[in-house]
C-alpha cells in the first residue's frame, strides 16, 4: 500500500503540491489524471523520492520513502519518468538488464539474465533486443523502457505519461500491456495519463488533481461522469457508455 499523508511541495512562491492525502491500495491500475500544473507528475515524482517534499510523509507498505535505503526501496518500487533520455547509446538488451541493478549491483547472474530475457519477450521486442535505441521508433523505445521497469521486478510501478510522445495506436498498444502487466505479475501500477478516456478503459482507480490537490478518487464508474470531469478541467464533457466503458466526449 501506498500512504501519502499532508504531502506539500513549493518551488520557491508556487505551491505545487498542497497537503495531498491519498491511499493506493495494491494491485492493479491507477490512473492519476487532470490539467497541465496540477500537480500529477511532481506527485509521483515525491513518491518515487526523485523529488523531496516540503512536508508530509510518503510510505510503501510502511517504509518512509525519504528515510529508506535506495537499494531496499528500489527492490519494492520502480519508477519510468517522463523524459527518459539517455546520454550514452545502448541496446534493447542493455538497457532492459539495468532494470537488475537493485538486485545485482551490476553483476548478473544467469537467473538475471533470464529474467532480462522474459522482460524482452514480454513487451514482443525480441527482434529488436541487439539494436540501439537511437535506432528505434518512439513507440519501440517506450517499450523498451517499461520492459526495464518490468525486469526491476518491484511490487509497485510508477509511470509518468507513458503514452507521451506515442500516437493513437500505440498508444492502445501500451495501455493493453500494461495493463496486462498488471494482472499477469501481480502489480500495482500507478500512471500519470491525460486521455480520460485511456484512464476510463484501461485503470481500476481513478485519481483527479487540480491545482495541486487531490479532488476526486474512485473508481472508473465513479470518476467517469459530467459533473466530476467539469469540475477537473473546467470544461464541458458529456459521458457516454460505449462497448461497457464510459467514454467522455468534449467535442461538441
Amino acid at each position: 500500500m501506498i500512504e501519502i499523508k499532508d504531502v506539500t511541495k513549493r518551488y520557491g512562491e508556487t505551491v505545487v503540491l498542497d497537503g495531498v492525502s491519498l491511499t493506493i491500495a495494491p494491485g492493479g491500475v491507477t490512473s492519476v489524471i487532470g490539467a497541465n500544473g496540477a500537480g500529477k507528475s511532481t506527485l509521483l515524482s515525491v513518491v518515487s523520492r526523485l523529488v523531496p517534499a516540503d512536508g508530509g510523509t510518503v510510505t510503501v507498505d510502511g517504509m518512509d520513502v525519504a528515510t529508506t535505503p535506495g537499494d531496499r526501496l528500489a527492490r519494492r518500487l520502480a519508477v519510468l519518468r517522463q523524459d527518459n533520455h539517455l546520454s550514452v547509446r545502448l541496446t534493447v538488451r542493455e538497457l532492459v538488464a539495468f532494470g537488475r541493478f537493485p538486485h545485482s549491483g551490476g553483476r548478473l547472474t544467469a537467473a538475471d539474465r533470464d529474467l532480462v530475457e522474459e522482460a524482452i519477450d514480454y513487451f514482443e521486442l525480441g527482434d529488436l533486443a541487439d539494436r540501439h535505441l537511437d535506432q528505434l521508433s518512439g513507440g519501440q523505445r517506450q517499450r523498451a523502457h517499461v520492459a526495464m521497469v518490468l525486469c526491476q521486478d518491484t511490487d509497485y510501478v510508477l509511470l509518468d505519461e507513458p503514452l507521451n510522445n506515442l500516437d493513437m495506436r500505440h498508444s492502445v498498444q501500451m495501455m493493453r500491456r500494461l495493463r496486462r502487466m498488471a494482472d499477469d505479475y501481480g502489480k500495482t501500477v500507478v500512471m500519470v495519463v491525460h486521455d480520460v478516456n485511456f484512464a476510463s478503459c484501461h485503470s481500476d482507480t481513478i485519481v483527479a488533481m487540480k491545482d495541486g490537490s487531490v479532488v476526486a478518487q474512485g473508481t472508473t464508474a465513479e470518476m467517469m461522469t459530467p459533473e466530476v470531469l467539469n469540475a477537473v478541467y473546467d470544461l464541458d464533457i458529456d459521458v457516454h457508455e460505449i462497448g461497457g466503458h464510459r467514454i467522455g466526449v468534449y467535442f461538441s
